[in-house]
């Protein structure tokens, strides 16, 4: 056997026609980016580009603005780097595009830097004057706008960089008011309250993004309610109506109680007295309150409607003193407590939308701070009511509370998920406040817009 002869290797570079080009083979960017923006900055790239499209269609680019605060993050760069493509890409195709880049100058992550700063020197935001705290936010907002604009220059985009729009710029502010001005002018603009997320430590309201849950052990406790007043089913009179809660601190802003019309609930008796409770959680119910029930009626919670209770601690008068509607709650289930909710409308929603309805109103008892305004008759002025042992079994609401002989039950064993601010990493509470509304559902009435349109157009000559 003999070995194949070897094929003839033949060498095709010379048959390979290719185009030159004068590109390196390695780009070089770190090195050629920084000459090829200031060569862009030297010819006025942008305003050239402006000058050419005088007169033609317009594109606007509406930017969100990033917010003013700590360097830009990869989120920034894609942002921004798309709508640079969109904004270069309606130029090439003949329309005016301008872009006016802008930051958002207000708001709590710039107070909080500075605040940061005051509690490095140990020294009290509360004391310095507000003036200087303003003044102090505007620089740390103006240095961060000035390093965010450098790298977003670094990153390619094209933009009026010297005329950026910023929030916190008077005339934008004044704008703003202006704007306003219309809708009050216009009736549509009008005064009203709701609970919102609110940082008893940042004393300022916060928005969802802002608020992150922990699993905490809270206190939570069975509170009576006495009821004077039960129309459709009068062996309920004298009886009480239990209702469960997680944060006692509401209890003293309590306006009422809520039922579900379909919960089927029982009258028993415990240690003597009588008790209303949701049939399905009477066990887990005498469970919680280390008790002996014997049902005495069930009762349906349709026949609930116009039950009247009134608060524990009633005999402080005044508003304490007001009768506590039972009102029905589509809201109220029977997948834990005692089937009925004590109503706080300065501090939940349901409760809010419920009372309205009904026209019970907030009282704004809780301050910003989260203690009890100091007129407040109980627990004024005291503590914060996102403190523990504010809400402690032995803390001043549930001892208030068992010596009127309405707490039933009480332990700091509950355990549960519960919102806190990222920032300061506290607890927050939903709290009631004043706010200004502008209506989306209501239009302004025919007759009405020519009046506003004519007073507008003479104050404008």
């Amino acid at each position: 056997m003999t070995d194949a002869p070897t094929p003839e290797t033949r060498d095709y570079r010379d048959t390979v026609f290719l185009p030159k080009t004068d590109f390196p083979m390695k780009a070089g960017l770190p090195q050629k980016e920084p000459g090829i923006l200031a060569r862009w900055q030297g010819m006025d790239l942008y305003r050239r580009l402006r000058d050419a499209r005088q007169g033609r269609e317009k594109f606007i680019l509406h930017d969100g603005p990033p917010y003013a605060n700590g360097d830009m993050h990869i989120g920034h760069a894609l942002n921004h780097i798309l709508k640079d493509m969109v904004v270069r890409t309606q130029s090439l195709l003949g329309k005016d595009a301008p872009y006016v880049p802008g930051w958002d100058c207000h708001g709590l992550p710039i107070e909080w830097k500075v605040e940061e700063e005051y509690r490095k020197k140990k020294r009290n935001k509360d004391e310095v004057p507000v003036e200087e705290f303003r003044a102090e936010c505007r620089a740390y907002a103006r240095q961060w706008v000035d390093r965010q604009r450098e790298q977003l220059k670094r990153l390619g985009i094209n933009g009026d960089w010297d005329n950026p729009y910023l929030t916190m710029d008077f005339d934008a502010e004044a704008t703003i008011v202006g704007e306003l001005l219309k809708f009050a002018e216009s009736g549509q603009l009008y005064r009203g309250a709701k609970p919102v997320m609110w940082s008893p430590v940042e004393k300022t309201a916060l928005a969802e993004a802002e608020v992150e849950y922990e699993d905490i052990t809270s206190t939570q406790i069975d509170v009576a309610f006495e009821i004077v007043d039960a129309p459709n089913c009068r062996e309920l009179e004298g009886a009480s109506a239990v209702i469960w809660t997680t944060t006692p601190w509401t209890i003293p802003v309590n306006q009422a109680l809520a039922y579900g019309p379909d919960v089927e609930y029982v009258l028993v008796s415990a240690n003597g007295r009588k008790l209303l409770i949701a049939a399905e959680l009477s066990a887990a119910f005498a469970a919680r309150a280390n008790v002996e029930i014997n049902t005495i009626k069930t009762i349906k919670g349709s026949d609930l409607a116009g039950t009247i209770a009134r608060h524990p601690m009633h005999a402080l008068g005044g508003f304490f003193a007001k009768p506590r509607p039972l009102l029905p709650g589509d809201f109220v289930t029977t997948e834990s407590g005692t089937g009925l909710v004590h109503m706080a409308p300065d501090h939940g929603e349901d409760d809010f939308d419920l009372c309205k309805a009904n026209g019970i109103e907030p009282v704004f008892a809780v301050e910003g701070d989260g203690r009890y305004r100091a007129d407040w008759a109980w627990l004024g002025g005291e503590g914060s009511v996102i403190n523990p042992k504010f809400n402690a079994p032995d803390g001043p609401i549930c001892t208030a509370l068992r010596e009127a002989g309405a707490l039933v039950a009480a332990s700091a064993d509950y355990k549960h998920s519960y919102p806190h601010s990222w920032r300061s990493k506290a607890k927050v509470i939903y709290r009631c406040t004043p706010q200004w509304f502008v209506p989306m559902d209501k239009a302004i009435p025919t007759g009405d817009i020519g009046g506003i349109f004519a007073q507008q157009a003479l104050r404008a000559h």
